[in-house]
């Protein structure tokens, strides 16, 4: 009997690491498979939230394609300019094409053929206005259709009173860095619905008016920003900045953009 019993112990020792082996690998099936169905997922949740982007914003076409290079890269869209601005000013300098005589512009050093103006921007093609507020920062904040670039509404660290006088009269001036606009620019955008530009958001900005009523908006936020048609949008609501209609401090005119952003 114990001959028996001692040849059966080596028997049921087998039967039991095989089954324990089994169990082993039918596990790690499972567990192989649990991970790459949470993969699956992620990548499906991730190709979900990540909308794709394959046609420019009709808005874009109203740049000026002298200055302004537009294209798609991925989900940005990215803004090449030369900066130079399309209309006239005492900027350009006299002997230039587009060189207007401003005599009570106390100008700044700099002109246009002496400046590098040339700037490039990326912003969301699709804004993200589930986010928080972010403040403007000295320097450019969005580019404008005329090809020039667009400032908050301070100047060198302090208020933009101080720099006023060298406002040319569309409200902009070069120094320090490029040729830029303060406050609305009359050469394009005077009391109007006119596209002004878009912003470091990808937000874009309108004149005084809205297109959808045709008077100015009474539902502006903080940003001067709200959701309506535009003439771009084929007749889809679309959230979108304007130049508020309060004339700024002693400037007489207003300006093009304060902040904060609604769009990172």
């Amino acid at each position: 009997m114990k001959k028996n019993s001692l040849k059966r112990i080596p028997q049921v020792s087998f039967v039991l690491a095989l089954s324990f082996i089994t169990l082993i690998a039918c596990s790690s099936d499972s567990i192989d498979d649990d991970i790459t169905e949470e993969i699956a997922s992620t990548d499906d949740s991730e190709d979900e939230s990540e909308e794709v982007v394959t046609e420019l914003h009709a808005a874009y076409a109203a740049f000026n394609s002298d200055a302004v290079t537009v294209y798609l890269d991925g989900s940005e869209v990215v803004i090449e300019t030369t900066g130079l601005p399309n209309h006239e000013t005492v900027y350009w300098g006299e002997g230039n094409a587009l060189y207007r005589e401003e005599s009570d512009v106390a100008t700044t050093p700099s002109i246009m053929s002496s400046n590098n103006n040339a700037t490039t921007i990326r912003v969301d093609a699709t804004p993200n206005l589930t986010g928080s507020t972010v403040e403007t920062v000295l320097n450019t904040i969005g580019i404008a259709v005329s090809g020039s670039s667009i400032f908050n509404d301070q100047e060198g660290g302090g208020a933009l009173d101080q720099a006023a006088a060298s406002l040319d009269w569309t409200g902009a001036h070069i120094g320090p860095g490029v040729y830029h606009y303060h406050l609305e620019p009359k050469a394009f955008s005077d009391d109007d619905e006119n596209l002004v530009g878009v912003l470091l958001d990808g937000v874009f900005l309108y004149g005084r008016k809205c297109n959808s009523t045709g008077d100015y908006p009474s539902d502006l936020d903080a940003s001067g920003g709200h959701t309506t048609t535009t003439q771009y949008t084929d007749g889809e609501e679309e959230y979108h900045y304007h130049i508020i209609n309060e004339v700024y401090s002693t400037t007489g005119s207003y300006l093009a953009f304060a902040g904060p952003y609604q769009g990172y």
